[in-house]
């Protein structure tokens, strides 16, 4: 694959969203009880993220990429979609704090869960992770190398969600 040489795209994520990058990108978010998934495909040099704030949607919901049984699968799709094969996918994990406004105690640890039951069902080896605890992240996915920066805050400000 060749790689174009120019400034990355920077994207910033929003919370049930996703995004697969097939040129250089810096991919940014910020995570409290929510997981996002930096897939990274070692081969093609691409790679997406996503965001989900639920682990499963249930009967009486509308499936979408809130949930991370839709978010996760679709964006193993997507990434198939581009020619990426499962054997060259590696995933790093993230977020799934136990913060102050959670709707459920454990809904950060049943995010990570969730994102672990996924990624194993598709034999994807979870490379990194800095899940579960007390503190929100502010991560930054650069799709180029497949590393990832985190940065852990003890308060989300409205300004952190900016992505300008």
């Amino acid at each position: 694959m060749d790689i174009p040489n120019r400034e990355p795209i920077n994207y910033f994520l929003e919370p049930g969203c996703l995004y697969l990058a097939t040129q250089p990108a810096l991919i940014s978010t910020v995570l409290g009880s929510c997981v996002s998934i930096c897939l990274w495909d070692r081969r093609k040099r691409i790679g997406g993220m996503n965001h989900f704030v639920l682990p499963s949607f249930q009967s009486h919901q509308e499936a979408n990429t809130r949930f991370g049984n839709v978010a996760t699968p679709l964006l193993i799709k997507m990434m198939q979609e581009e020619g990426s094969v499962l054997a060259d996918l590696e995933a790093q994990l993230f977020g799934g704090a136990r913060t102050v406004r959670n709707i459920s105690a454990n809904i950060g640890r049943e995010n990570v869960a969730m994102a672990r039951k996924i990624l194993s069902h598709f034999g994807i080896p979870i490379i990194s992770e800095d899940v579960e605890g007390q503190l929100g992240r502010k991560i930054v996915f650069n799709t180029l190398s497949g590393e990832v920066v985190v940065l852990k805050v003890k308060q989300l400000r409205r300004s952190d969600w900016s992505h300008r």
